[in-house]
């Protein structure tokens, strides 16, 4: 089992950055390809971005392509998004998911993991 927890968020005007990071508690964070995904008001909870358990693969929304980047820091036991050129629509809540599997399925959006409560992005125009 693994806690996970979203930190990073907030408000910043369009064009800026933000990088989101993604605590995990529990020994076996190598065992788990890591995501994140997005809500915002209205919509349904959307893929972003994937990695492998090695950081070996990854995955992203055409959305994000070219824009964000996952990123994993197994001796901290995180996973970052960085997050350029940000967009009005990319305001949503970010969540970040850990599972026991390919990266690849987490990008396909139906699993079984890990999810932490989210944190909150708002871009500004």
């Amino acid at each position: 089992q693994v806690q996970l927890v979203e930190s990073g968020g907030g408000l910043v005007q369009a064009g800026g950055s933000l990088r989101l990071s993604c605590a995990a508690s529990g020994r076996t964070f190598n065992s788990y390809a890591m995501g994140w995904f997005r809500q915002a008001p209205g919509k349904e909870r959307e893929f972003v971005a994937a990695i492998s358990w090695n950081g070996g693969s990854t995955y992203y929304a055409d959305s994000v392509k070219g824009r964000f980047t996952i990123s994993r820091d197994s001796a901290k036991n995180t996973t970052y998004l960085q997050m350029n050129s940000l967009k009005p629509e990319d305001t949503a809540v970010y969540y970040c998911a850990a599972y026991v599997g390919r990266a690849s399925t987490i990008a396909g959006g139906t699993f079984r993991g890990y999810w932490g409560p989210g944190t909150q992005v708002t871009v500004s125009s």
